[in-house]
């Protein structure tokens, strides 16, 4: 028995595991990549508005400088000093140092100390360092500087503050900044989240795959039917695992079903060959023991082929064989072949047209399906009675169908005669393996059509070809 220190230890080991393979599957990496890609979005769109932002500042600057050096220069001389009192007056965040000198440089008005000596000749605006003094002190400034000449060789400095700008910079780099980290955060958040709930799907999954590899065939995976992709990916396994299911119960049948189909001839052809090794007395009833031995073996051949004809049609995994085939000239040939033969039991057996048909198939197939429906109908149909091959399209869906006055098959076997060797208690007097229709429908599997099996009276089977183009003709009648 585990002792709780170590259990203890053990779960905090699954929990860093799990917790590692949380951060290590995809889904947390895509949603880290997504954070990421998202940062790197909003780190653009946030440098697009900073640029954006501080040239419309510098722009508006400009302006301002402009304005307020054409409104002094433009006023008398003797009200220039009193229009730059106004200025630094309406200037409560010292911002806008100005100053006026006369053609020595010295200061006539306003808060600027000396005319700089940096200043550019014919550069109206330019960035320059000039010393401020007022009541607060004396401070020196960087600043957007705009010199104008005016009369009397005196000059007008309007400038701004640099620092005021850098500020604006600062808060919009400071919001990128503060924006980044929860981006991230609740990306690598989203990323845990998500990964831990397809690692609780996939679990859940492995449970019920782990029941159906234990042998448990009527397991399924859980599916809530909505538009989910595991909810989508386990209906389309859920379908697959039905099939599978009919086969492998199918399978677990059929070597009994072999067995004692071809150990009845076998063992028929045995006996009658051992009687006659010891009761002939000549030739003549030994040849017929041996015709018969002979018949039963050929029975028994015959099952063995057509096993191995289905298991090959089942097998198919290309359509190399497919072309372009008509439809009607097919069923056309099948009647022709069997109508002698119809005619020879005593039956009347009738071709219909009613339209044209032209699809992809494998022509051999397709022909060995219908002419194993004809064959069925041709073999159990009482002598006068009529078989019906018909192409046609009916509530909008054309198809093959093989209609007799046979006895036709209880309703409760209409499933089961397409299993292999079933054969109705109607039809057990009649030669035959089993396997007909089960070909039928291993061909019909393969072109991706339906096979159906109708009601009576009589027996009915439809081929419906769903997938090809058809169009209606005139009607030819009976051929």
């Amino acid at each position: 028995m585990n002792s709780p220190s170590f259990t203890a230890s053990a779960g905090k080991v699954s929990s860093s595991v799990r917790l590692r393979d949380l951060l290590r599957s995809n889904t947390a990496r895509w949603a880290l990549i997504a954070s990421v890609t998202y940062a790197l979005a909003l780190l653009l769109s946030f440098g697009f508005v900073y640029l954006r932002t501080t040239m419309i500042i510098k722009g508006r600057v400009d302006d301002a400088i402009a304005e307020e050096s054409e409104y002094i220069a433009s006023a008398p001389p003797s009200l220039w000093a009193a229009k730059i009192a106004e200025r630094i007056r309406q200037d409560p965040r010292r911002v806008k140092p100005i100053g006026l000198f006369d053609r020595t440089g010295t200061r006539l008005a306003g808060n600027i100390e000396a005319l700089p000596a940096n200043l550019a000749p014919d550069v109206p605006l330019q960035i320059t360092s000039i010393t401020r003094v007022d009541s607060l002190g004396r401070e020196t400034q960087s600043v957007r500087a705009l010199v104008t000449h005016l009369a009397n060789d005196e000059t007008l400095i309007v400038a701004w503050y640099l620092d005021y700008n850098q500020d604006v910079a600062e808060s919009l780099r400071r919001a990128l900044a503060y924006s980044l980290v929860p981006t991230l955060l609740i990306g690598l958040l989203t990323g845990v989240f998500l990964s831990r709930r397809t690692q609780r799907q996939v679990e859940k999954i492995s449970t019920h795959v782990q029941r159906i590899i234990a042998g448990d065939l009527k397991e399924r995976l859980p599916n809530r039917g909505t538009e989910q992709p595991f909810d989508k990916l386990a209906g389309i396994v859920n379908i697959m695992l039905d099939a599978m299911e009919v086969l492998i119960n199918d399978l677990a049948g059929v070597a009994d079903d072999i067995a004692h189909d071809i150990r009845t001839p076998l063992a028929r052809a045995r006996i009658a060959l051992e009687r006659s090794r010891i009761n002939a007395t000549s030739i003549g009833p030994l040849q017929r023991v041996v015709d018969a031995a002979v018949g039963d073996i050929d029975r028994a051949l015959a099952i063995v082929t057509a096993l191995l004809r289905i298991r090959a049609i089942e097998h198919i995994r290309r359509r190399e064989s497919f072309e372009q085939v008509d439809l009607a000239a097919i069923v056309n040939d099948v009647g022709d072949f069997y109508r002698p033969i119809a005619e020879e039991n005593g039956l009347s057996l009738d071709v219909e047209l009613l339209i044209e048909r032209t699809l992809q198939a494998d022509r051999d197939l397709l022909t060995e399906a219908i002419a194993n429906l004809v064959d069925n109908a041709v073999k159990f149909t009482p002598s006068g009675g009529r078989v019906t091959l018909s192409l046609l399209e009916e509530s909008g869906e054309s198809l093959i169908r093989v209609s007799d006055t046979g006895p036709g098959i209880h309703d409760s076997e209409r499933d089961l005669v397409m299993r292999r060797f079933y054969r109705s208690d109607s039809t057990r007097h009649a030669a035959g393996n089993g396997l007909g229709l089960s070909l039928v429908s291993a061909v019909v599997r393969l072109h991706g059509f339906h096979f159906v099996i109708g009601r009576g009276p009589g027996f009915t089977a439809e081929i419906h070809c769903e997938d090809a183009l058809w169009r209606p003709v005139p009607d030819h009648g009976h051929y």
